[in-house]
């Protein structure tokens, strides 16, 4: 094996530029969260000291699979490093494990083996009660960890690559008989940070914390065809103190979905998603959401903070997606400082999303949907201000419109710029105007957003000596 001086040489001297990569350089933990990662890890290894071939053809699966397998030893002992040098390193499915740093060389690709074989079947996930492609398992994800506690996965803005396009053909085809397997998947486990990378042509969702808490996303680049299915940039899901910052996400999809489970089967587990901030994120995605609420929302979602975003060229700003039989609520959503440029719509959300996991589901199990805040919205070249459309059993009450400039596009056929029904809430200082569902309140007044931070935004980075 290379020498840990070595290898400490060739991490520490890659250009840095995210702040959370100088983690793992010479800082020890983070306070503020009941969450320690230890940045100074007991043992560096390179994939190479295992066989590890990065020449674009060799598969490397058991090349990762006994890297971590070594580094687990040092969970109780300092943890473990696994670097990943310049190449191309074809992979299939691998596990992580307890106390660990991932980090890629800013020239290094992780590739997704091509041959399905090498993404091994595990079961659904005991909140959707099945894949959510299709009825049965799913495909592991190519990144996977469960139950597990510290894990950083990092580098010098190097790159996964999931190759999806066989799997988006299939899929389209009707060709798989499972789910898709997401890019990079945590499950029930703690104190992770996903910084600095570059994701690309996931198979179906990128990065998937599930029944997950104290979840750092920052620096992150995501990037499918636009055409691609189902490729969301990042989902927390039944997630609880989650930060997303300074993400970049071109997708064929939402560019972050926050979800907790579906249906009868989400109702029975129960876990919800909450105290959730996003700020500084730039979304293109012209047929999907900057920010989805739902559809799979039967856990609930609540206390979402999302400030200081932009969308290009996207479908819509918000999107609320639930339906009878979900259940569940969405409720106590901050969004503020939007800028949005060419979108179809800004304002859009749905009781009637429909898309049920089997016909076992509970058409009593309505969704509540309150108090959700819009605020210091500017957006140009939209086709529809809103559409608003809730549940003729339930309105969505609560909702607060103010400072929202909206730039209508020049249709040759002009449209009215408000769909509503079946809600409740105010607006003030809304041009166009509001539709008269919303409570008109004149101009100046302010719809909320907490002042209080969530613990997650105030971590404090301890010296390692």
């Amino acid at each position: 094996m290379e020498s840990q001086g070595t290898l400490r040489q060739a991490i520490r001297f890659q250009p840095i530029k995210s702040v959370w990569v100088l983690l793992i350089l010479g800082l020890s933990s983070i306070r503020g969260i009941q969450c320690t990662f230890a940045g100074c890890r007991a043992c560096n290894v390179s994939v190479t000291d295992f066989g590890g071939i990065g020449d674009g053809v060799t598969l490397n699966t058991k090349a990762f699979q006994s890297a971590v397998a070594h580094l687990s030893q040092f969970e109780s002992d300092g943890g473990g490093l696994l670097y990943v040098p310049a190449g191309r390193w074809v992979t299939g499915s691998f596990n992580l494990t307890s106390c660990f740093t991932l980090f890629l060389h800013k020239d290094a690709v992780i590739l997704g083996s091509p041959d399905i074989n090498d993404w091994p079947l595990i079961d659904p996930l005991p909140s959707y009660g099945r894949g959510r492609d299709a009825p049965g398992g799913r495909y592991s994800p190519l990144i996977f960890g469960s139950n597990l506690t510290d894990v950083i996965i990092t580098g010098d803005n190097g790159t996964i690559d999931g190759q999806g396009a066989p799997w988006w053909q299939k899929y389209r085809a009707g060709e798989l008989n499972y789910t898709r397997g997401y890019l990079v998947e945590l499950m029930f486990s703690d104190c992770i940070l996903i910084s600095n990378i570059t994701l690309m042509n996931s198979p179906s969702w990128n990065i998937h914390p599930v029944y997950s808490s104290n979840v750092i996303v920052s620096g992150v680049t995501i990037l499918a065809p636009i055409d691609s299915a189902n490729t969301d940039g990042i989902d927390p899901d039944s997630s609880s103190n989650v930060l997303i910052e300074d993400c970049y996400i071109v997708s064929g999809d939402d560019c972050v979905a926050i979800k907790s489970g579906w249906d009868e089967y989400g109702i029975a587990f129960g876990m919800p998603s909450q105290h959730i901030v996003i700020r500084r994120l730039t979304c293109i995605s012209p047929t999907s959401a900057t920010i989805a609420l739902g559809s799979e929302m039967s856990g609930g979602i609540q206390d979402v903070r999302a400030e200081d975003i932009v969308a290009i060229n996207t479908e819509s700003a918000v999107r609320i997606k639930t339906a009878i039989g979900r259940g569940g609520y969405v409720r106590d959503i901050f969004v503020r400082r939007m800028t949005l440029k060419t979108m179809k719509y800004v304002f859009w959300m749905t009781g009637a999303y429909g898309d049920h996991p089997d016909d076992k589901y509970d058409p009593n199990a309505i969704p509540v949907i309150e108090r959700i805040s819009y605020g210091d919205i500017v957006a140009e070249n939209v086709t529809l201000a809103g559409q608003m459309q809730g549940n003729p059993n339930v309105s969505f009450t609560g909702l607060c419109l103010s400072d929202v400039r909206i730039g209508m596009a020049k249709l040759k056929k002009p449209k009215p710029a408000w769909n509503c029904t079946d809600i409740e809430g105010t607006a003030s200082s809304v041009s166009p105007p509001a539709c008269p569902l919303l409570r008109d309140e004149g101009d100046g007044g302010e719809c909320p957003f907490p002042e209080d931070r969530l613990p997650i935004e105030d971590v404090v980075i301890d010296q390692c000596i």
